[in-house]
């Protein structure tokens, strides 16, 4: 009798302690055995997830900044606005020329104001500075050409229909009378026409309207193509 109630009693104690584990296990939050707990009893910290929970509402990205493109802001550079007119051709334009009244003191030439009309029918731009020849008796190989020095600043003129553009030429003036003398000590040079080249518009020869063209040294200084009548 008395074994018997010893192993009644070890066997409730066993019954209890299962119980009592098994209440522990089922509660919330409770932590199974073992859990949180490394072999040598100091806590473990959880990994940090690299996972991206897709419960809850979560903002979007924010997008990383394009890279500035090659055309974007400011150009490197402006340029003329459109004029709405082609540039002039070499048949758009009829040239003629004329003593500037404004000319260096001295016997020869002194200055001439050449003035193109625009006979197209349509107006044209022209822009520039042009170039300067004594014409060779109609052999463009024997064209003379004068070095030319350019003043002022240059921008493209539109030239209406029936309108005009002009460059006015001032040459080193002869002095004295008769054949004259130059001042460099070279002899002074006559040409009846000069062949004017103007930029994208070909090379127009023209002839004084009251006389012939006399000055020194083959030089020239050219004012740029204007929409404004030089004196």
């Amino acid at each position: 009798m008395y074994g018997i109630g010893i192993r009644r009693v070890a066997t409730a104690m066993v019954t209890a302690s299962a119980a009592t584990l098994l209440m522990t296990a089922c509660q919330p939050g409770g932590t199974p055995a073992g859990a949180g707990s490394s072999p040598s009893g100091a806590p473990v910290k959880p990994a940090a997830s690299t996972s991206t929970s897709t419960s809850g509402s979560t903002s979007p990205s924010t997008p990383s900044t394009p890279a500035a493109s090659a055309t974007s802001g400011s150009p490197a550079h402006t340029t003329t606005p459109s004029t709405g007119a082609k540039a002039c051709g070499l048949p758009d334009l009829k040239a003629s020329m004329y003593q500037a009244a404004v000319r260096p003191d001295g016997t020869g030439t002194g200055a001439a104001i050449v003035e193109f009309t625009n006979v197209s029918g349509k107006a044209c731009t022209v822009q520039g500075y042009p170039t300067v020849a004594g014409a060779g008796n109609g052999s463009p190989e024997k064209n003379r050409p004068l070095k030319v020095t350019t003043t002022g600043g240059a921008s493209t003129v539109k030239v209406a229909a029936g309108g005009k553009a002009w460059t006015k030429l001032t040459f080193v003036q002869v002095q004295g009378e008769a054949d004259g003398y130059c001042k460099s000590g070279a002899t002074p040079a006559s040409y009846p026409t000069l062949v004017v080249g103007v930029p994208g518009a070909g090379a127009h020869q023209v002839a004084l309207t009251d006389g012939v063209i006399a000055e020194c040294d083959d030089k020239v200084t050219v004012t740029a193509l204007s929409a404004a009548k030089p004196s």
